[in-house]
């Protein structure tokens, strides 16, 4: 039996039946997006269910990242980007012109592949969206500091240095902080891209346990290459092969018992 066989065979044990029907927070529809005349993706339908982890797995150059970053409209920094089809939230169309990206981004948060700390004090990293929108009293700032450093796990190896630079910190403890740093402005779905990829084992089993944590008060998203760690922490998985969703359904049964042959061989290691 192979490592990811059995994450999945203990999470079957673990599990609960769950009858209850799924609310979807944001769903993809015909969603297709072009960097200059190369399609990235093509024909997306996901339907994101609330306060869940969800996985994205696939080969590198597969439109994982690209995804991820749809979602939030980050994708639209590059100036060749074309997209077509919609992404709805909470049912009304991101793309929408009336849509303010400023509160998209508050509510669609993102935290990236490497750790990316301001240059700044613990304390003004997490302080810094806060006052972006117009939070300026120190006594509500120090009250969401406090509180979106122990929503990551951070508080108590930190408490005594938030006037330090976010720049001491270990890799595992950056990554933490700018979890820490997104859930500042009380975003409802936290988009995820590697997010442990640079960590050692000790921080990325942090990280994991802390993403477990977080599902209960928000809906995640999270790209990994690490199929184990798709197994051990998401509830759905999309499998994206050359742009494509190949197949999305439960994590248990995508790892254990996939509809399609391409999602077999991919997670058997047969390519990618």
């Amino acid at each position: 039996m192979s490592a990811i066989q059995t994450v999945v065979k203990e999470k079957q044990k673990l599990s609960l039946d769950k009858d209850v029907q799924e609310e979807s927070i944001i769903s993809a529809k015909g969603l297709n997006l072009w960097y200059g005349n190369d399609q990235a993706l093509k024909n997306i339908n996901l339907e994101i269910p609330e306060k869940q982890v969800t996985a994205i797995i696939g080969p590198s150059g597969c439109g994982k990242s690209t995804f991820l970053k749809t979602v939030n409209r980050m994708v639209e920094l590059v100036p060749i980007v074309k997209i077509n089809g919609n992404i709805d939230y909470h049912g009304v169309n991101i793309f929408d012109s009336k849509v303010n990206l400023v509160e998209l981004r508050s509510s669609v948060g993102m935290v990236f592949q490497k750790p990316n700390p301001f240059p700044k004090s613990i304390f003004d990293n997490i302080a810094f969206g806060p006052r972006v929108h117009g939070i300026k009293k120190k006594a509500e700032l120090t009250k969401i500091v406090e509180k979106s450093l122990r929503a990551s796990g951070l508080w108590d190896e930190v408490k005594d240095r938030l006037g330090e630079s976010a720049l001491g910190l270990s890799g595992g403890q950056q990554q933490r902080l700018c979890i820490a740093r997104c859930l500042a402005v009380e975003p409802e779905v936290i988009l995820m891209d590697e997010p442990t990829s640079a960590l050692d084992p000790k921080s990325t089993l942090k990280v994991e346990e802390l993403i477990q944590e977080l599902k209960e008060k928000y809906s995640i998203i999270i790209v990994t290459h690490n199929m184990q760690q798709a197994a051990r922490i998401s509830d759905k998985t999309a499998f994206f092969l050359n742009g494509e969703v190949v197949e999305f359904d439960n994590t248990d049964k995508i790892f254990s018992n996939p509809t399609d042959k391409r999602t077999e061989d991919y997670i058997t290691g047969r390519f990618g």
